[in-house]
């Protein structure tokens, strides 16, 4: 997600003793942290389906995604790494059994208030994926995260 998300710097977004996951598997794709070595199937995977995220709740009023170079879409993935790494915010790909990249899911601080923002999207051709994620990340946030507030625009 560019736009400046993985610049905003929040102190104690998670508390220093909690064990960031590393990996959530579900039966139909699991999430693992989004890195650079994952820049040629995540900027084909948003690419291929900018229209659809942009009707996906959370991102209807979202400047991103936007057509942009994939050294550009490279320097987000450093920054989300980064971000990762400082515990400021935790950006996982979604990927199907098979190991293609079939979407993204962003933990960020909230603007105002404790708690995490969450947003999500699936490639266009995986749709049907895009509640069965929603509730799987929901359930995930609630069992193993320490957020005491999260903002993740409902699915219908």
């Amino acid at each position: 997600m560019a736009n400046g998300e993985s610049e905003r710097t929040h102190v104690d977004f998670v508390p220093p003793d909690f064990d960031v996951p590393v990996e959530l598997i579900c039966t139909d794709f699991r999430l693992i942290p989004l890195e650079p070595a994952h820049n040629d199937a995540d900027f084909a995977a948003w690419t291929s389906s900018m229209e659809h995220i942009h009707a996906t709740p959370g991102f209807q009023d979202r400047p991103w995604p936007h057509a942009m170079p994939k050294e550009e879409n490279l320097r987000d993935l450093e920054n989300h790494a980064a971000d990762f790494r400082k515990r400021r915010g935790f950006t996982y790909t979604v990927q199907s059994p098979a190991g293609e990249t079939i979407g993204c899911v962003y933990i960020y601080p909230r603007e105002t208030g404790a708690g995490a923002d969450v947003r999500s999207w699936v490639r266009a051709d995986h749709a049907q994926l895009d509640r069965s994620l929603y509730d799987a990340v929901s359930a995930w946030l609630r069992a193993t995260w320490p957020f005491e507030a999260v903002d993740y625009a409902v699915r219908p």
